[in-house]
Formats: structure tokens, sequence, C-alpha cells
């Protein structure tokens, strides 16, 4: 077998990204040889820290080595200051716009430990894929005087939806929860056998009927192409969807949602498995695939060594997904939940005492 020879950047960010992306970069350099892989690897820079010392949250030089040298990269968190800073924002937003990362994905996974107790009585395995590049979040906005002459303000915003952002959001959907069932089968998940796969549109179009309309009518063309034949195809409005999600997401395979529906339905998820310590994400573009872990830069447990590294170990895992590894991917993902259902090694947010190396290591050894 030729090896595989990959290059990834490592972008550690503030607080916690820098213990927990080492942890990943570590991951990367035990996988089985059988799987024919070869990692090389190029620290960048990005982060509020990074602002405060050089003017810029995402240097130039920063993107430049992503486009030109990279396969993929892994980011750790990102320190928001408590008020306004000018000329600063957030390092990733800037980042997805730049690298055309229009899909933000969001796997929700729980493992039933006797070890420590979990949200939900049943497994969930989930994902959600959110549009990344428009929807209000265009940042469009404006205040004026309110022409009644009260002596009070407007302020209105920009929500954008697109045919074509629509279109590529929905399809690339479609394409994850194939690949999903396509997985469990090979893995002999228990799921496999009873959980076909399903693609759920989320949107509002009964109150905003042209720019949810749209979303909704162009999800549903997309998703109803030849390859997607076998997929079951669904629809919730977004405000049942947050009932229905938290009430039986054991239900749920894939939902895909715009930009700011995706943002609060992927954030809330995460509280159905436990932890933002174990809730990984990916930012999936043309030309590079940036895994990044949904927690923050918790600055409360900075610097202690105790950060929970398996976001990011599974962030890892999704990269892979996406770079076309599925069995690179599905070794990372078999041996992060060996590690949970064992429930020795768990860090302090899991109940446990473990260190994030000791986790990482646990976690290697299953390999």
């Amino acid at each position: 077998m030729t090896a595989r020879s990959l290059r990834i950047g490592l972008i550690p960010g503030d607080g916690i990204g820098r213990e927990v992306i080492p942890a990943g970069k570590k991951i990367l350099e035990s996988l089985p040889s059988s799987l024919g892989l070869n990692f090389s690897f190029v620290d960048l820079d990005a982060g509020y820290d990074c602002f405060k010392r050089t003017g810029a949250a995402l240097p130039d030089k920063t993107v430049e080595i992503l486009q030109k040298e990279c396969d993929g990269a892994l980011f750790g968190a990102v320190s928001s200051p408590t008020t306004k800073v000018a000329n600063y924002s957030s390092p990733i937003v800037a980042m997805r716009k730049r690298l055309g990362l229009y899909a933000n994905v969001r796997p929700c996974k729980t493992v039933l430990s006797p070890a420590f107790p979990s949200p939900t009585k049943t497994p969930i395995d989930l994902v959600i894929v959110r549009e990344n590049t428009e929807d209000l979040y265009v940042k469009e906005e404006r205040t004026y005087p309110d022409p009644s002459g009260d002596g009070g303000q407007i302020a209105e915003a920009i929500k954008r939806i697109s045919s074509k952002a629509s279109w590529r959001i929905a399809d690339i959907a479609g394409q994850i929860a194939l690949r999903r069932h396509k997985m469990r089968i090979a893995s002999g998940s228990e799921v496999s056998h009873t959980k076909s796969p399903m693609v759920t549109i989320t949107h509002k179009s009964n109150v905003l009927s042209q720019t949810d309309g749209l979303f909704r009518s162009t999800a549903r063309e997309a998703l109803g192409q030849p390859q997607f034949s076998s997929l079951k195809v669904e629809e919730q409005i977004v405000d049942s969807m947050v009932y229905k999600l938290f009430l039986q997401p054991e239900y749920y395979d894939v939902i895909v949602a715009p930009n700011l529906y995706g943002d609060l339905l992927s954030d809330g998820s995460a509280a159905l498995v436990g932890s933002l310590g174990l809730v990984p994400s990916a930012n999936v573009g043309e030309g590079i695939i940036i895994g990044e872990p949904c927690h923050g830069s918790a600055p409360d447990i900075e610097g202690r060594g105790i950060a929970n590294p398996i976001a990011t170990i599974r962030s890892v895992g999704v990269m892979l997904e996406f770079m076309d590894l599925p069995e690179a991917a599905e070794a990372i993902y078999k041996a992060v939940d060996a590690n949970l259902i064992e429930g020795k090694l768990v860090t302090p947010d899991l109940g446990g005492q473990a260190t994030t190396e000791e986790v990482t290591n646990d976690i290697i050894k299953r390999f």
C-alpha cells in the first residue's frame, strides 16, 4: 500500500485550545500504520491573544498557508472579550468566509455507560448541518430614527437566503446521511438495520414565506436528486423542531437548517450529551476541512491540564470523514466510545479525575 501524505494546520487559538489541539495532533500521529497515512503539521496563529499581540485575530499568513499548503486543519477555541474591542472580530467567522467553509457539521452522540449517568435513556446519534455563509449572519444591519417622531430608534437586519447556498447545504446533508448509514452498516452498529438514512429540513416558511420558503423548496429539490432516492426526507418548523429534538432526539439522523436555526439547534443539542467537552464539529468547504471542538476557551480551567480532549479528538474523526478517510475516522470513534463506555479515565466535566493527557493516552491504547 502506498502511504498517503497529508498536511494538517494546527490552530490552538486561546485558552484550553492550547491543551486540546496537541491531543488531536497526538491522535493523528498514533493512528494504526495499517491505514497507510502519514501526517505532517504546521503551527498557525489566530485568536484573541493573537489579536492583542499582532493587531490581527486572523493573520493573512495563516489563511495563505491553509489555502496553499494544508489538506485539513484543527482549530481550538477563541476567547471573547467581555466588552467591545475596536477592530476585533471573531477569527473563526472570518475564516469561514475567507476559506469558503459553507457548512458547519455538528455530530451529537451519546454513549451509554454504567460509569456516569447520561441525560437520555436511549442512545442519540444525529448530525446538525448548518448553512454557514448567509441568513442574518451576513451582518447587514442599520439603525435609524423612528419616523413616527417619538424620539425612538429602529434597528433592522437583512436576512439573506439564496437558492445556491440552500442547494449546496441540502446536498451535503444528503451525502452525510448516506455516508453515515454506510459507516453504521460497516461497523456492525446496533442501529444499522433499524435506522434508515433521513434528512429533516428545518425552517419557518409558515411565517417567512420568501426567505425560508426558498430554503425549504430548494432543499426539497436538492434532496430529490436520484442519488438520494434511498433517503427519507422530512420537514419540521423550527420551533416544534426544538421541542421534538429535546423530547425524542433518538429519532433524528441528519438535520439541515439555515444559519441562525442551525446555530441554535446545534448549541442546544450539546446539552443532550452531558458535556460540551464531548461535542465535535467540522467547517467544510470546497478546498479544506477544519475540525473544531464546540467548547469555548474555558478560562476557568485553563492551564490545569483537565480539559476534556474528546470533542477535539472526535473533531479529528469528522475532519477525516470529509477527507474521504472513513476507516481512520471510524477507528477514532470506536476508541473514544470504548473509553466512555468503560468510564474509568474521564475528565472532571464527566465526574472523573483524569487529566487531558491521561484520556488521550487511554484512547490511543484502544486503536
